[in-house]
């Protein structure tokens, strides 16, 4: 990892940073010719993003993932508009999981694909790569930020990115409550849980989201989207002015408040779901051990309120998908609070972005792992193509 000073960049054109592909750093002065007012950072050329061998690693592990991300999200698409049992309310959340995540694989790293290819065939970098828009605006007389800058993909595919990882956490946030309702009050679970206010929750999930991930560019016009070559993704880049952060950069800070809010409110509804389940688990044991004896032949009585073992595991594989979402999500969180104080770590954005990006492909594993009616269904779906026509009938 290398801090980067307030006055301290890295200008140059990024022609010649492909050439010199063996240098670890290559850092200058802000006060060299090359990074005026209203800049970004010209790239960084270190071991882990230079070099034709290093990018086809990168190609070759971004084509896997992106076909991972898809094929695992089409099948529990399919899954979903196949079997009448999965068109619930958390079926419903589950899609709009699956929908985020294969965005992600469909769009996002595609394009990451598609630039670093373009950067081992050409030498010309494309206007979007690090370092080019800046210096292209700049000899234009002026840099213009949010929502003025000059189109190109990054302006699509950022916000994708990020508007999806809200969705998933957000979509995570309200299968934990969905399924609190079903375990702490199972007998209002379907006056509660309709399938009308589930819609309505998931519309208002994705606006939110999106509207949360273009706010650097609504609020401020000190940011522009970059492909950044550290990262390999389009980021949220803060113009720099006489070598020093704009006053507005911590707008950066909504995005790991805004995860680790839902994600904390997320883990305090698991607690609570997971200590009626412990609580239900106990008197479940006396009752069998015939310790409450009171109860007799309708010793289940007392356990007419409980929760059924669907709902039980089903707040198990949420909290997996709760666990799993934290552990890939803090790097970036790390990442992002290292940025707005000024700090540049190239070789650690590579693996925070892309350990999230991986995360899109882990949820269909998880329900294969922990879902019994997933898995079936996914076996009965690969199955039905070879079974004779009365066999699907029966």
């Amino acid at each position: 990892m290398t801090a980067l000073p307030a006055n301290t960049t890295v200008p140059g054109s990024t022609a010649v940073l492909l050439v010199t592909t063996e240098c670890p750093f290559n850092q200058t002065d802000a006060t060299e010719p090359g990074l005026g007012s209203g800049q970004s950072l010209a790239p960084l050329c270190t071991l882990c993003c230079c070099g034709f061998l290093n990018r086809t690693l990168a190609v070759v592990f971004m084509v896997s993932l992106a076909f991972a991300i898809v094929v695992g999200n089409v099948v529990t698409l399919t899954v979903f508009v196949q079997t009448r049992q999965s068109r619930t309310p958390q079926g419903y959340l589950k899609v709009s999981l699956a929908i985020a995540d294969m965005m992600v694989g469909g769009v996002v790293v595609p394009f990451s694909v598609y630039t670093e290819l373009s950067l081992m065939i050409t030498s010309d970098p494309p206007v979007w790569y690090q370092g080019n828009l800046s210096s292209s605006s700049s000899s234009s007389s002026s840099l213009l930020g949010g929502l003025l800058s000059p189109w190109q993909p990054c302006l699509l595919i950022g916000p994708v990115f990020a508007g999806c990882t809200f969705v998933s956490i957000s979509t995570i946030f309200l299968m934990t409550v969905e399924r609190s309702v079903a375990i702490l009050r199972p007998l209002h679970k379907d006056a509660l849980v309709t399938r009308k206010r589930t819609l309505l929750l998931i519309l208002l999930s994705w606006a939110t989201s999106f509207l949360l991930a273009l706010a650097p560019l609504i609020f401020s016009n000190n940011f522009i989207l970059e492909y950044n070559e550290c990262s390999r993704t389009c980021n949220y880049t803060p113009l720099w002015y006489g070598g020093q952060l704009p006053s507005d950069a911590n707008i950066l800070l909504l995005f790991p408040v805004f995860d680790f809010t839902l994600l904390g409110g997320t883990l305090a509804v698991n607690i609570l779901s997971f200590t009626s389940i412990q609580r239900y688990s106990r008197k479940r044991k006396l009752l069998s051990g015939g310790s409450l004896a009171d109860g007799g032949s309708g010793g289940g009585g007392g356990c007419s309120h409980r929760p059924s073992f669907s709902d039980i595991k089903a707040a198990k594989t949420i909290g997996i998908l709760t666990f799993a979402f934290t552990a890939s999500f803090s790097p970036i969180a790390v990442f992002v609070l290292g940025n707005v104080v000024g700090y540049t770590w190239c070789n650690f954005s590579f693996f925070a972005f892309w350990i999230l990006t991986g995360n899109s492909c882990c949820n269909v594993i998880i329900y294969s792992v922990t879902d019994n009616r997933f898995r079936k269904s996914v076996t009965l779906l690969f199955q039905r193509d070879r079974s004779p026509p009365q066999g699907e009938k029966s």
